[in-house]
């Protein structure tokens, strides 16, 4: 746990981050409040947030009595949803620092062109 998040936040992402690396696999059984709470020494009522947050996300499902499970397409979502968000926050990031740094954007993509280049080479075998 980390300080610049709420702590149910987390939860939901390192859940979620158990769904994605297949150490939960659709349909199964997630942790219930009861579990979470113990793995991180918190209150229950903070990790039952953090699983209403996956529910309302339809990350996962509920069964009346039973606990909550895994949607079966919730790794392709959170896939789906963590690469928008992530190269969103990168990229925010490098033009905010190319603007501080006064690199004008064809400069900078000339930059990303030629380290594409670099890659593309390496995926090739050269």
């Amino acid at each position: 746990m980390d300080g610049s998040k709420p702590i149910y936040v987390q939860i939901a992402e390192w859940i979620e981050t158990e769904i994605i690396d297949r150490t939960l696999s659709p349909d199964e059984k997630v942790y219930s409040q009861y579990q979470l709470a113990e793995i991180f020494t918190i209150n229950p009522a903070t990790a039952g947030k953090g699983l209403t947050l996956l529910l309302e996300a339809e990350v996962v499902y509920k069964r009346r009595g039973l606990g909550m499970f895994v949607e079966p397409d919730a790794r392709d979502k959170l896939l789906s949803k963590r690469k928008e968000d992530t190269l969103r926050r990168l990229i925010r990031e490098l033009l905010n620092e190319a603007t501080l740094l006064g690199v004008d954007d064809s400069h900078l993509l000339s930059m990303i062109e030629a380290e594409r280049g670099k890659r593309g080479n390496k995926h090739d075998g050269n």
